[in-house]
């Protein structure tokens, strides 16, 4: 038996058996025509899928919510999936009704079967957030748990979010967490195990607030030694520093960022308790009537947008990669979509590839950013699928979709 906390595919023999499996497949959907624009989560869960090729294999997973364009039928999705495995997925137009669970009954060890959205359900949004003892109740688990033997959570992406479907099942069968569950935790854990005082995270993008909340439980902890951050992290740690970055910086940050004098707060109160550990621009690319231009940040015009990291700091915090023993990612350092302001974050992501030390990469844009790059599985140690997961789990926030593996761990295995 693994000595995670948590049971893992290792510890079973699931040939013959039927599996209840989570996945996160919540993709970007094009309204106009339905079809998947991305499927990088569909192809993260395949080599959970594929370990359970001996098992019948009945797939919960949901897509986006009420309300949204994208709150969709999972038929689309189950056709693209047969198509990324090559192997049939049925798709199943219900969760519990007779006709499903007929069909589930009726499948074969090595069908896949796809049930449907799961939010069309109220239970799985009504009920989320609630104690065990009301989800293990819904209609969901106890239709469902008649028909299968096990429960595999894989999808990391959602294991801070409390659904019936996340948790419901810990105390009514073994849960076990699926290849990508487990790679994602050991992946992460890795990286503050490493040997050494070199342990550096690169923080930028816009979700400043969600930054600091975890540079400052990771500077705290002293599990990381140096912060480098660009995009709106660096210019709201600039202010924070005392820097003017004038009206129109100030305008986008208040845009962007939620509660933006509470987190302007906070990073005057992390620039004062760790000056020598966090790393700021020193200067910038700035879109001046449209033209490309570049500024120390002594002489950056006040009324001009920065659009990108200079090549003075892209040296500057190149020479601290090289030398790092592990290297967190998450978020570019400028707006990386237009080629004109793409070099800070291709140089400083391309540094980080080729750098000695273990390095984690997560969060919707670096991953986009490394894609664009080339840059994969081959030259970063562990790429998360994990955006808003991956931030509460660095920041120490609940995980009720890990902590429900735990749960079930104690109950069917011992502590």
């Amino acid at each position: 038996m693994s000595q995670l906390p948590f049971f893992t595919l290792s510890d079973f023999d699931l040939v013959g058996k039927s599996v209840l499996l989570r996945v996160d497949i919540n993709s970007p959907i094009d309204p106009s025509t339905g079809n998947i624009l991305d499927d990088a989560r569909f192809r993260a869960h395949k080599e959970t899928i594929e370990s359970l090729s001996k098992s019948k294999v009945i797939i919960l997973a949901h897509q986006s919510r009420p309300g949204k364009s994208d709150f969709v039928s999972l038929r689309t999705h189950a056709s693209h999936l047969s198509n990324l495995l090559k192997r049939r997925v049925k798709f199943l137009n219900g969760v519990y009704d007779d006709e499903t669970l007929e069909e589930i009954d009726s499948a074969e060890p090595g069908d896949i079967l796809m049930l449907e959205n799961t939010r069309y359900y109220s239970e799985e949004v009504v009920l989320a957030e609630d104690r065990l003892e009301v989800m293990e109740k819904t209609h969901i688990v106890r239709n469902l748990a008649e028909h299968a033997e096990y429960f595999v959570n894989d999808a990391f992406a959602a294991a801070h979010r409390s659904n019936v479907t996340l948790v419901g099942f810990s105390k009514v069968m073994p849960n076990i967490a699926g290849k990508l569950m487990e790679n994602e935790i050991v992946g992460i854990e890795k990286l503050f195990e490493v040997k050494g005082k070199k342990r550096v995270g690169i923080f930028g993008g816009a979700k400043a607030d969600d930054s600091i909340k975890i540079i400052d439980k990771l500077l705290r902890e002293r599990k990381l030694d140096k912060v480098l951050t660009g995009g709106l992290v660096g210019h709201i740690f600039l202010i924070a520093s005392g820097v003017e970055m004038g009206k129109k910086n100030e305008e986008v940050l208040r845009k962007e960022v939620g509660k933006y004098d509470q987190v302007l707060k906070e990073a005057e109160k992390l620039v004062r308790e760790y000056r020598e550990s966090i790393m700021t621009p020193e200067d910038f690319v700035g879109n001046e009537d449209g033209k490309v231009k570049h500024y120390k940040l002594s002489d950056f015009r006040k009324d001009i947008p920065a659009m990108d990291i200079g090549v003075d700091t892209i040296a500057s915090y190149a020479s601290v990669i090289k030398n790092s023993d592990a290297v967190m990612l998450n978020g570019p350092m400028g707006v990386f979509e237009l080629e004109s302001f793409a070099s800070g974050t291709e140089e400083v992501f391309s540094t980080v590839a080729k750098s000695r030390g273990y390095k984690v990469a997560g969060g919707g844009h670096t991953l986009a950013a490394l894609e664009r790059m080339g840059i994969n599985g081959n030259d970063i140690d562990h790429i998360s699928t994990g955006g808003g997961a991956l931030i509460s789990y660095l920041a120490g926030e609940p995980m009720p979709g890990i902590e429900s593996l735990i749960v079930s761990k104690k109950k069917f295995g011992g502590s």
